[in-house]
């Protein structure tokens, strides 16, 4: 085991509520403990500033055409995150060494390898007295990668310390992030990470819309900002032709090989629907799209362990509706092109995927809330230490890359 180090990590997700900060202790590697998770809730103006401008930006172009509004916003953004830190450490007295800023993303594009996060390091450092690990995507995206999904080489830490009997049992351990766009992470033993031609390495991709479709039309719909707990999809009920019209006009994979961003979805297709026949619609076509994934990374093997990690996991319709969903996937002729052990009939493989547990990460004495805001900590840690943030089969970077912009600028 290597140095320790304590990084306070900050995550702003696509659901635009708050920020996410959680303080690590790390040696990069391995090894880390959790010392601290809290949440910081945007207010509403904040969070409407973040809708509409996400609202305005489709292409690279819109960036320049109101750079001006991204300029103030971004300053506003780094002052919410500045005071979140300093009430952090001045009420906790845990001494930190970086912070981890993810800032928040208003743009990616992965085919023309342009991607936006609002926050400004400099400023960050300066308001804080702390040194700052930022703008983690960019290097990835040089090094020929799409600069998402980044949390992965965490994801495997985590495994490795809450799974090790799990792990050494060779069950193959995955972890769903349901975040406002969902993504699969395969994780491996430690020792197997850096072995970029096995077959066992890490793996990971963005796979389909997460909560980001659900969120934008209970917004739009109501005063509420999410579906809590799939109430309202569960008294609606889906539009069948919609649904699988939606299901033929837009796929997602597979292969699953480009990053996505919430611009690449939309809700126009059920906006003639009530509220709740919306989301349960829109929530029926966000599982159905997950399960698809769950297939095709060996969900209907019958020895995966998949846990749960993101806002959707507290989101009890669109987990049943994953296993039914996928179920109901198996039966479709597109199975004949996932990867499936051919000795075994369909039913067999229907069977295992309605046995599979979805498991919460809380299962393992892991706050789902937090992992990602605890992966920028450790992202900062190893982006001081030079250590790879990215890897050929999470990224598709062309070898395992650092990133990550480090400054003290007090």
């Amino acid at each position: 085991m290597g140095k320790i180090y304590t990084a306070l990590g900050l995550m702003s997700g696509t659901s635009m509520d708050g920020v996410d900060a959680s303080i690590i202790e790390t040696d990069g590697n391995r090894e880390y403990s959790t010392k601290l998770n809290k949440y910081f809730e945007y207010g509403h103006e904040l969070q409407q500033k973040l809708i509409n401008i996400r609202a305005k930006i489709f292409n690279a172009d819109h960036l320049k055409s109101y750079f001006k509004e991204i300029k103030d916003l971004e300053r506003e953004i780094t002052l919410f995150h500045a005071n979140a830190v300093n009430e952090i450490l001045a009420n906790f007295k845990i001494e930190v060494d970086f912070l981890g800023f993810h800032g928040h993303t208003i743009f990616h594009d992965s085919k023309k390898k342009i991607t936006k996060q609002l926050g400004d390091g400099k400023l960050l450092s300066q308001l804080t007295k702390k040194i700052v690990v930022y703008d983690f995507r960019q290097n990835d995206l040089k090094n020929g990668g799409q600069g998402a999904p980044l949390a992965p080489i965490f994801h495997n830490a985590m495994v490795n310390k809450f799974l090790k009997k799990e792990l050494n049992e060779h069950y193959s351990i995955n972890i769903l992030n349901i975040g406002g766009i969902s993504n699969i992470t395969e994780t491996v033993k430690w020792e197997d990470l850096y072995r970029p031609n096995a077959l066992n390495t890490i793996r990971a991709c963005d796979i389909a819309p997460g909560n980001c479709l659900i969120d934008e039309w209970v917004r739009k719909k109501s005063k509420n900002k999410f579906d809590n707990d799939g109430g309202l999809a569960n008294v609606g009920k889906t539009d069948d032709l919609i649904f699988n019209q939606a299901l033929e006009n837009f796929n997602v994979g597979p292969p699953y090989k480009e990053s996505l961003d919430i611009n690449d979805f939309d809700i126009s297709f059920v906006k003639g629907l009530s509220l709740e026949d919306g989301a349960s619609t829109l929530t029926d076509f966000t599982a159905a799209q997950i399960a698809k994934a769950l297939v095709y990374s060996g969900g209907s093997s019958g020895s995966s362990i998949w846990l749960v990690c993101g806002g959707g996991r507290k989101n009890k319709y669109l987990m049943r509706s994953i296993t039914n969903q996928g179920t109901e996937h198996l039966k479709t002729k597109d199975f004949k092109h996932q990867k499936t052990d051919k000795n075994k009939s369909y039913n067999t493989a229907i069977e295992n995927f309605k046995k599979i547990a979805l498991l919460p990460v809380e299962k393992y004495g892991i706050d789902g809330d937090f992992v990602e805001s605890q992966a920028f900590a450790y992202l900062a840690i190893r982006s001081f230490l030079k250590l790879p943030i990215s890897f050929p089969y999470t990224t598709g970077c062309k070898k395992p890359t650092t990133g990550g912009v480090i400054v003290k600028n007090f």
